[in-house]
């Protein structure tokens, strides 16, 4: 499953969007999301992908701009947790 489709499956979840309405280009402005919103949906992120998130470190205007962020973050982690258990 592509990242894209885990977090567009996390918003149906979470908030019961429509998921054909959910594009990459969607705003999150337009899904009515307010701060809480968003900060619950970073903790569902988390969860889902198994990374942590700063909310500072992520771009949320976009559902493009989550994706980005999601895999940037994934591969860092991912990266860094490699070289730690080299040591």
């Amino acid at each position: 499953m592509s990242t894209f489709e885990r977090i567009k499956k996390l918003f149906i979840e979470n908030f019961e969007f429509d998921g054909e309405k959910l594009t990459p280009e969607t705003t999150l402005e337009s899904l009515g999301l307010d701060s809480l919103d968003k900060i619950d949906f970073i903790f569902a992120l988390e969860t889902e992908f198994d990374i942590r998130i700063e909310p500072s470190e992520i771009k949320t205007d976009t559902i493009r701009q989550i994706i980005e962020s999601i895999d940037k973050m994934a591969a860092e982690q991912k990266t860094a947790a490699a070289a730690a258990q080299k040591k």
